[in-house]
């Protein structure tokens, strides 16, 4: 039996609630369980100078996790100079997600930055982070659009993410930190509506992992994907 009494195709409860930063061109408050993420996306009216003159845009995003998101304070990484390592990389991953389902050269010569900021960590903060700054992208698209500023919805697809492991030699979907903390394996899928693979990350934490076990845990991501999905064209309903 899991922790959490769950079964191991069971997800925690997930929400998306939209419009939550007044300010911000789209966000959205995303609760994956305990895991709650604030991810809100910015326009900037011009491309980064890398991409000056190319008659395209970008989609970027920047991750944190505020100091009493955790059990014991977390000092902020602002007062350091610099992000960590860890923080780095899953930004770059949330970045890649985006751009894998945007048409960029639709955003003109301008970029979007989606803020992905952790409330509360318990496990999964980097897909819960995914799949709610979808929806923020979403809906800075919709205010670009309905101030005419694009025509059309450079979004090709939904995307989502969900974390998998084998914990006791079962694949099992969704770990919080109790589980994740203990896992044999741990894995993160990042997957389109269309079911198109966009990023896997597997690691063996304690023992190795067979194919079996890795084609376990991605037929679990799948029916996860599909399940973000529908919350996600649910909370656009």
């Amino acid at each position: 039996m899991r922790p959490s009494k769950r079964a191991p195709d069971e997800m925690r409860p997930v929400s998306f609630e939209r419009g939550v930063a007044r300010y911000a061109e789209g966000s959205c408050l995303v609760k994956f369980g305990n895991t709650h993420v604030l991810c809100a996306a910015t326009l900037e009216d011009k491309p980064p100078p890398w991409l000056r003159g190319q008659g395209r845009g970008w989609v970027t995003a920047e991750y944190a996790m505020l100091p009493r998101a955790t059990h014991t304070r977390t000092r902020r990484e602002s007062s350091s100079g610099k992000p960590s390592g860890r923080t780095q990389e899953i930004q770059r991953l949330i970045g890649r997600s985006l751009r894998a389902v945007t048409n960029l050269p639709a955003l003109g010569e301008r970029q979007v930055v989606v803020d992905c900021d952790v409330i509360q960590a318990d496990g999964g903060t980097r897909t819960a982070a995914i799949s709610g700054a979808w929806l923020a992208l979403h809906d800075c698209f919709q205010w670009m659009r309905s101030r005419s500023i694009i025509k059309d919805n450079p979004l090709r697809d939904h995307v989502a993410a969900v974390s998998c492991g084998v914990c006791n030699g079962d694949a099992v979907i969704d770990l919080d930190y109790t589980e994740d903390s203990t896992a044999e394996t741990d894995a993160n899928f990042v997957i389109t509506g269309s079911g198109g693979l966009v990023e896997v990350q597997a690691t063996a934490e304690v023992a190795i992992f067979s194919e079996d076990n890795l084609g376990a845990m991605l037929a679990l991501a799948r029916g996860g994907v599909d399940r973000l999905v529908q919350l996600q064209k649910a909370a656009l309903a």
